[in-house]
């Protein structure tokens, strides 16, 4: 018995759904209830209204993380986006050696967090890590890269702006989307490369930036545990120190999951105040088809 094809894509992405539902919806629920309990993963919660959001503002490890991590997302997003898109825009048109290297963009990406973060602490180590032996052979500034407060922070922004191949994948079907018919009909009027750039594959791919961007301010709040924690253990003096840390310390550590939970409920509302504000700074950008 033939379907309709709205049931067949329904069935399709049920178990996405089930899985979204039990994995993200139901546990985000819990730990809204919690926000508002004491709450020490043994005893049953008890219920303290706003007292843990009052407590929150006492809290200046978490402004020093919170505005850490804003600093981060800041830097390393439009650097991300950008290397994504210069390399798609690179990397479009196959030619010999093209598929290996766009392997080598998706490498970084699939290398397990731990094993990546192992390999920069390596590479940024300011003795002797190759990245400040080679400015030094240059005869240029070494920075102290992780030893240092100043430059702890840009040295995990460097680190970040290598795994971007979903990124990559993600603009290269942006580009093939775009219709031949469109490239094609600029150049017979003389457009030469920026102008098609500029007026042609931006606008129309500005839906697939808008994308790419909010997935990774999503993304970046919680990918910072990982490279801060064996990198830089959140020092030197907190200048690596993250929201995603605080909030594991104060839940296992410290054993207040309410307190914890009010920190992942901020975390979520600047998230979404963050991507609201890359969608109204993308708007104007997107392509009309009027």
């Amino acid at each position: 018995m033939f379907r309709p094809r709205r049931t067949q894509l329904f069935l399709f992405i049920t178990p996405y759904l089930l899985g979204a539902l039990l994995l993200v919806a139901l546990p985000a629920g819990i730990s809204f209830f919690i926000a508002f309990t004491r709450y020490d993963g043994l005893s049953a919660p008890t219920f303290v209204g706003w007292k843990n959001f009052q407590t929150l503002q006492l809290e200046p490890l978490f402004k020093v993380a919170l505005i850490n991590a804003i600093i981060f997302i800041t830097q390393s997003i439009p650097l991300r986006v950008l290397g994504a898109l210069g390399l798609a825009l690179l990397l479009n048109n196959p030619k010999r050696g093209t598929s290996l290297y766009r392997a080598a963009v998706v490498l970084p990406t699939v290398i397990p967090d731990v094993a990546y973060a192992l390999t920069w602490t390596w590479i940024l180590n300011p003795l002797y890590g190759p990245l400040n032996a080679s400015l030094r052979t240059l005869g240029l500034f070494a920075p102290p890269w992780l030893s240092d407060s100043a430059w702890s922070l840009p040295g995990l922004v460097l680190a970040s702006l290598f795994p971007i191949g979903e990124g990559f994948i993600l603009l290269l079907a942006g580009l093939r989307h775009i219709p031949r018919e469109v490239q094609d009909a600029a150049r017979v009027d003389g457009a030469n490369r920026w102008q098609m750039f500029t007026f042609i594959t931006l606008p129309l791919l500005a839906p697939w930036l808008l994308l790419l961007t909010i997935r990774d301010v999503v993304l970046s709040f919680q990918n910072t545990f990982t490279p801060a924690t064996v990198m830089t253990g959140g020092g030197p003096y907190y200048s690596t120190f993250f929201t995603t840390q605080l909030i594991y310390e104060t839940a296992f550590d410290l054993m207040d999951f309410g307190l914890a939970s009010v920190m992942t409920l901020i975390v979520f509302l600047v998230t979404i105040a963050l991507a609201t504000l890359v969608y109204f700074l993308f708007e104007g950008g997107t392509f009309d088809e009027e």
